[in-house]
Protein backbone atom coordinates (compact mmCIF):
# COMPACT_ATOMS: atom_id res chain seq x y z
CA UNK A 1 0.00 0.00 0.00
CA UNK A 2 1.66 3.38 -1.00
CA UNK A 3 0.18 6.81 1.00
CA UNK A 4 0.29 9.64 -1.17
CA UNK A 5 2.68 12.37 -0.46
CA UNK A 6 0.11 14.40 -0.05
CA UNK A 7 -1.06 12.79 3.34
CA UNK A 8 2.10 12.81 4.71
CA UNK A 9 2.39 16.78 4.61
CA UNK A 10 0.40 17.57 7.17
CA UNK A 11 1.96 15.00 9.53
CA UNK A 12 5.54 15.98 8.82
CA UNK A 13 4.14 19.89 9.23
CA UNK A 14 2.78 18.71 12.62
CA UNK A 15 5.89 16.79 13.70
CA UNK A 16 8.53 19.85 12.30
CA UNK A 17 5.65 22.21 14.23
CA UNK A 18 6.31 19.91 17.70
CA UNK A 19 9.82 20.15 17.88
CA UNK A 20 10.11 23.49 17.14
CA UNK A 21 7.61 24.10 19.88
CA UNK A 22 10.29 21.96 22.08
CA UNK A 23 13.26 24.01 20.92
CA UNK A 24 11.49 27.34 21.87
CA UNK A 25 10.02 26.25 25.15
CA UNK A 26 13.59 24.93 26.38
CA UNK A 27 15.58 28.01 24.99
CA UNK A 28 12.83 30.44 26.60
CA UNK A 29 13.54 28.72 30.22
CA UNK A 30 17.73 28.47 29.88
CA UNK A 31 18.00 31.16 27.90
CA UNK A 32 20.76 31.57 24.99
CA UNK A 33 23.48 29.90 27.54
CA UNK A 34 22.00 26.75 29.06
CA UNK A 35 19.96 26.53 32.66
CA UNK A 36 20.08 29.62 34.60
CA UNK A 37 22.12 29.26 37.20
CA UNK A 38 20.89 28.94 41.07
CA UNK A 39 20.63 32.17 42.24
CA UNK A 40 22.09 32.83 45.93
CA UNK A 41 19.00 35.08 47.22
CA UNK A 42 18.15 34.54 51.25
CA UNK A 43 15.42 33.08 52.64
CA UNK A 44 15.44 34.37 55.55
CA UNK A 45 17.37 37.03 57.72
CA UNK A 46 17.03 37.81 61.68
CA UNK A 47 18.66 40.81 63.04
CA UNK A 48 19.67 40.05 66.70
CA UNK A 49 19.93 36.54 66.62
CA UNK A 50 20.68 34.62 70.03
CA UNK A 51 20.94 31.07 70.45
CA UNK A 52 21.80 28.94 73.67
CA UNK A 53 22.35 25.75 74.41
CA UNK A 54 21.63 24.20 77.60
CA UNK A 55 23.58 21.29 79.51
CA UNK A 56 21.04 18.82 81.41
CA UNK A 57 21.33 20.70 84.50
CA UNK A 58 19.89 23.89 83.32
CA UNK A 59 22.96 25.30 83.05
CA UNK A 60 24.08 27.48 79.63
CA UNK A 61 26.94 25.23 77.81
CA UNK A 62 26.92 27.73 74.73
CA UNK A 63 25.24 31.42 73.73
CA UNK A 64 25.64 32.72 70.25
CA UNK A 65 24.80 36.03 69.40
CA UNK A 66 24.94 38.14 66.25
CA UNK A 67 23.78 41.08 65.14
CA UNK A 68 22.33 39.86 61.94
CA UNK A 69 22.17 36.53 59.94
CA UNK A 70 21.40 35.69 56.86
CA UNK A 71 20.40 31.97 55.35
CA UNK A 72 20.41 31.17 51.81
CA UNK A 73 18.86 27.75 50.86
CA UNK A 74 21.19 26.69 47.55
CA UNK A 75 24.12 25.90 49.11
CA UNK A 76 22.40 26.09 52.91
CA UNK A 77 25.40 28.62 54.56
CA UNK A 78 24.03 31.06 56.58
CA UNK A 79 26.48 34.62 56.64
CA UNK A 80 26.57 36.24 60.50
CA UNK A 81 27.58 40.04 61.08
CA UNK A 82 29.26 40.40 64.44
CA UNK A 83 28.91 36.95 65.85
CA UNK A 84 30.16 36.48 69.67
CA UNK A 85 30.82 32.81 71.02
CA UNK A 86 30.51 31.47 74.54
CA UNK A 87 31.61 28.44 75.88
CA UNK A 88 31.28 27.14 78.90
CA UNK A 89 31.73 23.53 80.41
CA UNK A 90 31.67 22.54 84.09
CA UNK A 91 34.94 21.82 85.41
CA UNK A 92 36.64 23.57 82.42
CA UNK A 93 37.41 27.24 81.75
CA UNK A 94 35.31 28.85 79.53
CA UNK A 95 35.77 30.52 76.47
CA UNK A 96 34.39 33.38 74.68
CA UNK A 97 34.54 34.83 70.96
CA UNK A 98 34.04 37.53 68.43
CA UNK A 99 34.98 38.61 65.05
CA UNK A 100 33.36 41.25 62.11
CA UNK A 101 31.73 38.71 60.57
CA UNK A 102 31.31 34.85 59.98
CA UNK A 103 29.85 31.84 57.71
CA UNK A 104 28.22 28.47 59.29
CA UNK A 105 28.22 25.46 56.96
CA UNK A 106 24.51 23.88 56.63
CA UNK A 107 24.95 21.43 59.28
CA UNK A 108 26.57 23.67 61.78
CA UNK A 109 29.98 21.59 61.78
CA UNK A 110 31.85 24.43 60.18
CA UNK A 111 32.09 27.97 61.23
CA UNK A 112 34.32 30.74 59.63
CA UNK A 113 35.21 33.79 61.38
CA UNK A 114 36.58 36.63 59.38
CA UNK A 115 38.30 40.05 60.53
CA UNK A 116 39.40 40.86 63.85
CA UNK A 117 38.92 37.32 65.37
CA UNK A 118 39.59 37.55 68.87
CA UNK A 119 38.92 34.43 71.01
CA UNK A 120 39.63 33.99 74.97
CA UNK A 121 40.08 31.55 77.79
CA UNK A 122 39.00 33.26 80.92
CA UNK A 123 41.58 32.52 83.40
CA UNK A 124 40.94 29.73 86.00
CA UNK A 125 42.59 28.50 89.44
CA UNK A 126 45.58 26.89 87.45
CA UNK A 127 45.77 29.37 84.46
CA UNK A 128 45.97 32.92 83.36
CA UNK A 129 43.67 34.56 80.64
CA UNK A 130 45.02 33.29 77.34
CA UNK A 131 44.54 35.65 74.39
CA UNK A 132 44.64 34.81 70.45
CA UNK A 133 44.04 37.25 67.45
CA UNK A 134 44.06 36.45 63.85
CA UNK A 135 42.02 38.14 60.86
CA UNK A 136 40.68 34.85 59.92
CA UNK A 137 39.45 31.53 61.70
CA UNK A 138 38.18 28.32 60.72
CA UNK A 139 36.37 25.87 63.53
CA UNK A 140 35.54 22.14 62.59
CA UNK A 141 33.02 20.12 64.83
CA UNK A 142 32.06 22.63 67.60
CA UNK A 143 35.20 23.65 69.24
CA UNK A 144 37.11 20.86 68.59
CA UNK A 145 39.59 21.95 65.77
CA UNK A 146 40.61 25.64 65.18
CA UNK A 147 42.87 26.61 62.24
CA UNK A 148 44.17 29.45 60.75
CA UNK A 149 46.36 30.08 57.94
CA UNK A 150 46.51 33.80 58.48
CA UNK A 151 49.05 35.59 61.22
CA UNK A 152 47.95 34.70 64.85
CA UNK A 153 48.87 36.18 67.95
CA UNK A 154 48.88 34.47 71.11
CA UNK A 155 48.72 35.99 74.92
CA UNK A 156 49.53 33.43 77.71
CA UNK A 157 49.44 35.54 80.75
CA UNK A 158 52.79 37.14 80.68
CA UNK A 159 53.59 35.14 77.51
CA UNK A 160 53.34 36.27 74.10
CA UNK A 161 53.36 34.05 70.69
CA UNK A 162 53.13 35.03 67.02
CA UNK A 163 53.53 33.05 63.57
CA UNK A 164 51.68 32.58 60.21
CA UNK A 165 48.54 29.71 60.19
CA UNK A 166 48.06 27.61 63.40
CA UNK A 167 45.77 24.81 64.55
CA UNK A 168 44.38 24.33 67.84
CA UNK A 169 43.32 20.70 69.25
CA UNK A 170 40.51 21.92 72.33
CA UNK A 171 40.35 18.28 74.15
CA UNK A 172 44.06 17.88 74.02
CA UNK A 173 44.91 21.58 74.37
CA UNK A 174 47.51 20.95 71.38
CA UNK A 175 48.44 24.54 70.11
CA UNK A 176 50.66 24.34 67.00
CA UNK A 177 52.22 27.02 65.37
CA UNK A 178 53.09 26.85 61.61
CA UNK A 179 55.68 29.09 60.18
CA UNK A 180 57.28 32.67 60.87
CA UNK A 181 57.01 31.75 64.85
CA UNK A 182 58.49 34.62 67.65
CA UNK A 183 57.91 34.06 70.58
CA UNK A 184 58.32 35.68 74.73
CA UNK A 185 58.31 33.33 77.64
CA UNK A 186 57.85 34.84 81.02
CA UNK A 187 58.31 32.38 83.84
CA UNK A 188 55.58 31.84 85.55
CA UNK A 189 56.08 33.20 90.13
CA UNK A 190 55.84 30.50 92.35
CA UNK A 191 52.89 30.92 94.81
CA UNK A 192 53.33 31.34 98.30
CA UNK A 193 56.95 33.16 97.71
Amino acid sequence: MMVAPTRLFPLLVALVLAVLSYALERAVREGPFGPEPRRHDPDYIVDLFVMTAYATDGSVESRITADRITHFPDDGTTDVVAPRLVFSKPGRPRYRGRAQRGSIADDGEEVLLYDDVVLIREADAQRPEARLETDFLHIVGGPAIARSDHEVRLRDGASRLSGLGMEYHHETGRFLLRAQVRGQFEPRTRQGK
